[in-house]
This record gives C-alpha cells, structure tokens and sequence, in this order.
C-alpha cells in the first residue's frame, strides 16, 4: 500500500509512504523519498515513528545528553544494559575512535 501525503511547509508536495504489514503483524512504514523506514505495532504507530525517523534524518531534530542520568535513561529504553556500555567503555579507553 502506498499513499502520497503532503508535508506541512507544502500541502500540494507529494511524498509517497509505503505501508506494508509484516508476518509478525507489525506495520512497517517507509518514506520512499528519504529512503527512511520505521516500524510500528499498528498503522498509525508506524506512521508516528517514521515522522520522528525522517525529522531526525534531516537534522530537525537534535537532541542532546547531557548527563549520565539522561544516557542511562535512553540506553534502558533502547533495551541496552548501561552496566554493559560502562564496562565496554572501561575496557576500550573510552568510546570507539569513530565515535570521538
């Protein structure tokens, strides 16, 4: 299923959407233009997250952790023991020389 929606700073630009419904039920949802895809357990979960994925593709949204606080609670929601990113960090002096 596709469908083609405008965008709030352009109503008449159409972006085309694809919704297809995975095996396990969930609903997969992808901005053909950007190449961003995102997921959710029903249509419109999916469509809320690829909203949010596509806005942080273009840089619209920039969110910054600022504290030890703020990173544990972001690893936890990810499903990341931060335990684990502490002890990886020990072992390798820090972060990876990518990520400096």
């Amino acid at each position: 299923m596709s469908t083609n929606t405008g965008t709030n700073d352009d109503p008449q630009s159409g972006r085309t959407i694809t919704l297809t419904e995975a095996d396990d039920g969930w609903w997969v949802a992808r901005d053909e233009e950007t190449g961003v895809a995102s997921q959710g357990e029903t249509r419109q979960d999916a469509l809320d997250n690829l909203d949010e994925a596509v806005a942080l593709h273009k840089g619209e949204i920039v969110e910054s952790i600022d504290t030890q606080e703020q990173e544990e609670e972001v690893l936890e929601e990810l499903g990341i023991d931060p335990n684990e990113v502490a002890q990886a960090r020990d072992e390798h002096d820090g972060l990876p020389e990518f990520m400096q």
